[in-house]
């Protein structure tokens, strides 16, 4: 299958569940100037995130030419490049975790055919002083998803990704647990440098493994945020469920979708 077969294919699986395909935006973005460049899918979308009407509606899907040169020291390894499109897809306060989570799993393992055994996947652990739980809501959908295909689905709670290195993955586990450094999307990064009123969530991100032998170099262990290569990150879906508050963090009347692929 060619890039621009799963290009259509993602397309047209998003429309046929009634999500409305929108052109790319700009790479030069517009109306934006914290960047030069337009960096994700979801970036020319932040004020209907934020609460503006689409013209689109609530279900959105594109593919999005990016450019990205704040990581230019780590193009030519595994996974980081420069120009590339981003399949995405949102919800704008419509549905959640569960038709995200049913919708993309289906579309990576029954469309475009990957092979579930070399399927991976994490999500948020949660973070007790900001007062945002383990996203454990996410973790039985994956299962019961992993579970119907006949695979494992085990739990790891790896934490940190040097306490990932360390602990290793264990037999039968599919599923983990990562901090907010892996599993936390806000323009700010992570719960402490987000300023009140900014939007976050904790993500659920999918993992193609490889099988290629772990490289000690990255860690005493490989595991799917290991940097070593064996794993790819294919898809990453942000829950967008909190704003921060001069206390901690409130729910979001309208929880959204991001799905960057």
């Amino acid at each position: 299958m060619k890039g621009n077969d799963i290009r259509e294919k993602y397309l047209q699986f998003m429309n046929d569940n009634g999500h409305a395909i929108i052109p790319s935006a700009a790479l030069v973005p517009e109306n934006d100037p914290s960047t030069l460049f337009t960096g994700s899918g979801m970036q020319p979308l932040v004020p209907f995130l934020m609460g503006e009407k689409h013209p689109k509606g609530t279900r959105l899907t594109d593919s999005q030419k990016c450019f990205r040169a704040e990581d230019i020291e780590e193009v030519g390894d595994t996974s980081h490049t420069t120009f590339f499109e981003m399949l995405g897809n949102w919800s704008l306060g419509d549905y959640f975790k569960k038709d995200q989570i049913t919708w993309i799993s289906n579309f990576y393992l029954d469309v475009v055919g990957l092979d579930p055994e070399k399927f991976y996947v994490t999500a948020f652990i949660g973070d007790e002083s900001a007062g945002v739980p383990k996203d454990e809501e996410a973790v039985a959908l994956w299962q019961d998803i992993l579970q119907a295909r006949g695979v494992s689905s085990g739990v790891g709670e790896m934490g940190s990704a040097a306490d990932a290195s360390q602990r290793g993955m264990k037999e039968g586990e599919r599923i983990f647990y990562y901090d907010a450094a892996e599993n936390w999307w806000s323009r700010a990064g992570k719960p402490e440098n987000m300023p009140v009123g900014e939007i976050g969530g904790g993500d659920s991100e999918m993992f193609y493994d490889f099988g290629t032998e772990h490289d000690p170099k990255y860690g005493e262990h490989c595991h799917p945020a290991c940097d070593c290569g064996r794993f790819m990150e294919i898809g990453n879906n942000v829950f967008m469920e909190y704003i921060k508050t001069e206390t901690g963090f409130d729910k979001l009347p309208a929880q959204n979708v991001d799905f960057g692929g």
